[in-house]
């Protein structure tokens, strides 16, 4: 993506802001690299920018994610955290809370993510893929969001909670209502939180009488072996798990893929590499995208529980922290040739998946289907082009996720 240099202060939030964030942030970095500034909830927050100076705060104790530190009133109404989440009792997840409930509950969690249960779900996300781009190969064009990039990880996840085959489209509706509200009417996101803790009590409930291999099922079997794990607990953690694992993945696939199609020449190497067989460049180039143009734009909220000071400037007690990875993972004093695609770049100790205690559990999981899905597009579509002007594209407003609302692509048909 281009990056022009500013001569003033840049406006933030808007829709010019969405497409290309970049510029702006290498102001910041440089003239103002911790911000204080106005959301557009009307919240005021300090925005972190350099990359020193995220890490350190990603990390730092006195930043508590407990909403209980900053506003009630901000959080009741929406203005901070996932709409409707208090409402619907599902703010005991890990997003929310410190140790050592979150070291507690955390510990429980990611049994289901270590490097053997996930290479255990690697066919089956295969399976999915190969699903996914069945359903429009034959027909020449495709809008790679809605049609794969949404519901490959819906699924995946779904599968891994242990939700029921044929309730998992109810999941990919009430998921699509949050994603399509989450900058517009607050509304539309609670109805569909709402949705998902009525029917998670539901599922929680039919479980205990049925367990199985799934991550809810071992929720309960710790919750019924002394870990202390309410109920709202386990629907809250599968909630944030939904949640936070589906959209993380659908932008790291949308975004990374955009990338690859306006940088020909790395999808060309791309493209060469895996028709070797090779993984190398694969591995390499996700965490490339994942630093270039990565799912997350903005760390979820953290709330200063003590006077501290990030790079010279001091944040009172309460305040918002927001740190911005997209600023941080294109901060030139940590990575050369930061505004460029390299997908071979091995020096690249990204944030983003964050970093510290709150370092993104379901991050193997999300590399996994990163990883199938681009290399499946790649090799059974390989004439794969973008079907619209780059400057049509429209990214979904908000604050902390980065992502395309569509991504409409051209390419020759092929059989099934």
């Amino acid at each position: 993506m281009p990056d022009t240099p500013q001569t003033h202060r840049p406006e933030l939030f808007t829709w010019e802001f969405a497409a290309d964030p970049y510029p702006a942030y290498a102001w910041l970095r440089e003239h103002a690299p911790v911000h204080r500034t106005t959301l557009p909830s009307g919240v005021e927050a300090w925005l972190v920018t350099r990359y020193a100076d995220a890490r350190q705060a990603l990390a730092d104790a006195r930043l508590s994610k407990n909403p209980v530190h900053h506003s009630e009133q901000a959080h009741r109404t929406g203005r901070v955290g996932i709409p409707g989440e208090r409402q619907a009792d599902l703010m005991t997840h890990l997003l929310n809370i410190d140790p050592p409930d979150h070291t507690r509950l955390r510990r429980l969690v990611s049994k289901a993510f270590t490097p053997r249960r996930v290479a255990e779900f690697a066919p089956r996300v295969q399976q999915l893929t190969d699903r996914l781009i069945d359903s429009f190969a034959e027909r020449g064009t495709a809008d790679l969001i809605h049609e794969f990039a949404f519901p490959l990880p819906i699924y995946a996840i779904c599968d891994l909670l242990g939700v029921p085959a044929e309730d998992q489209d109810d999941f990919r509706d009430w998921a699509g209502m949050m994603i399509r509200h989450h900058a517009g009417r607050r509304g539309g996101v609670g109805r569909a939180v709402k949705k998902i803790r009525g029917y998670l009590a539901e599922l929680i409930h039919r479980k205990r009488a049925d367990l199985g291999d799934d991550l809810i099922s071992g929720l309960i079997r710790a919750s019924d072996h002394g870990e202390h794990l309410t109920e709202n607990e386990a629907a809250a953690m599968a909630f944030i798990l939904l949640f936070a694992g589906f959209e993380t993945t659908v932008n790291l696939i949308g975004n990374g893929l955009y990338a690859l199609l306006r940088n020909p020449g790395q999808r060309a190497l791309l493209q060469e590499s895996v028709a070797l067989g090779e993984s190398g460049l694969l591995e390499t180039g996700i965490e490339e995208l994942l630093r270039y143009d990565g799912p997350v734009e903005l760390a979820t909220w953290r709330f200063a529980t003590r006077p501290l000071t990030i790079g010279g400037t001091d944040i009172p007690v309460g305040d918002p922290v927001l740190v911005v990875l997209a600023a941080a993972d294109r901060d030139p004093a940590r990575f050369s040739d930061e505004n460029t695609l390299d997908l071979a770049r091995t020096d690249n100790p990204h944030l983003g998946f964050g970093h510290g205690i709150h370092y993104c559990i379901g991050a193997p999981l999300a590399r996994l289907e990163g990883r199938a899905a681009l290399a499946t597009l790649l090799t059974r579509l390989p004439d794969l082009e973008l079907a619209a002007d780059p400057a049509e594209l429209r990214w979904r407003g908000g604050l902390i996720m980065r992502g395309l609302r569509e991504l409409p692509v051209s390419f020759t048909p092929s059989g099934r």
